[in-house]
């Protein structure tokens, strides 16, 4: 019966776990190249970002990520080029992803329109060798049940992304798939298909007077069979700092703030109260943002003196 209970944990986590692939952020605003590789170069800056997310505090084996991207504007390249690190662990899986994007940006009217795609390595792993049960950690390895990896076991696949993107002064708005070809990971006795993601994003931002900024935005994740939405609302004040909320259909309320440390750099934090059926096993999700842009200075025409005219 131990045996029994045993698997039906192990196989009900790895469902779970394959059924939600990509990991979601609240603060999404912020964490546009690693669902769109057409945003890479959009910022006219150097920039890099990072975010760090543990979702469902005080639920074991709940949901830790982190993510570092970093794009810059490529001249001679006629758009952008951007790199995204991404680790996440849920339970005994974990899940690694690399990848190299590329956008070609056009000027259209008073803003910019890119078409970008992206490469990479997403690879999976498992810890063999245990479960977690209520009671504590059971130690499987005498048990002969080809369900339970007895070593740790991993398996990679070459994934690819496109997308879309329309940015200007006070607009954007953009459109992305990932996990393009569904491609298939093995590792061990276990397999995993990457299920295809369809993203959508939108904002903008209006300016109440020379010092408020009101920035609303929309993001929607589309997966087989589910659709998630976040609407978002941040108030910008002087440049300095931002306070927020957003509302994740059916799932969360979150409330953000951030502050502009000093030039470039910007701090922010986000806490989600959950409103989903995990309300009562958990204790929200804390999400930490870093990001920092470094502006490029076009070079000037120099002038050209006229001996007529001096």
């Amino acid at each position: 019966m131990k045996k029994l209970l045993l698997v039906s944990l192990f196989v009900g986590v790895i469902t779970v776990v394959f059924a939600q692939q990509d990991p979601q952020f609240s603060q999404n605003m912020f964490n546009r190249l690693q669902p769109n590789p057409a945003t890479a170069g959009s910022n006219d800056a150097i920039c890099a970002h990072l975010l760090y997310r543990s979702q469902w505090v005080s639920f074991d084996g709940a949901p830790k990520t982190g993510v570092l991207s970093i794009d810059a504007p490529v001249s001679f390249l006629h758009g952008g080029l951007g790199l995204t690190l991404m680790n996440d662990k849920i339970g005994f899986e974990k899940s690694f992803n690399a990848k190299l994007a590329y956008a070609l940006r056009f000027d259209v009217g008073v803003g910019k329109i890119a078409i970008g795609a992206d490469v990479g390595l997403m690879q999976k792993s498992l810890e063999g060798g245990y479960v977690y049960d209520n009671s504590g950690v059971y130690n499987p390895k005498d048990l002969d049940d080809p369900l339970i990896p007895k070593n740790n076991v991993s398996g990679s696949a070459i994934d690819l992304g496109l997308g879309a993107y329309y940015n200007s002064e006070h607009f954007y708005a953009g459109v992305s798939a990932l996990h393009l070809t569904e491609a298939k990971i093995d590792y061990g006795n276990q397999s995993s298909k990457l299920a295809r993601h369809l993203y959508g994003m939108v904002g903008a931002s209006f300016d109440l007077t020379p010092s408020v900024a009101l920035k609303p935005s929309v993001f929607v994740k589309n997966i087989p069979a589910k659709t998630i939405a976040d609407i978002n609302l941040n108030v910008h004040f002087s440049n300095t700092f931002y306070v927020g909320a957003s509302y994740r259909l059916e799932d969360a309320i979150v409330a953000m703030a951030g502050v502009n440390l000093f030039q470039n750099l910007r701090l922010g934090y986000s806490y989600d109260i959950t409103t989903s059926r995990l309300k009562d096993f958990n204790n929200g999700s804390h999400e930490i943002f870093l990001g920092y842009c470094y502006k490029i200075r076009k070079k000037q025409p120099s002038s050209v003196k006229n001996v007529r005219f001096l």
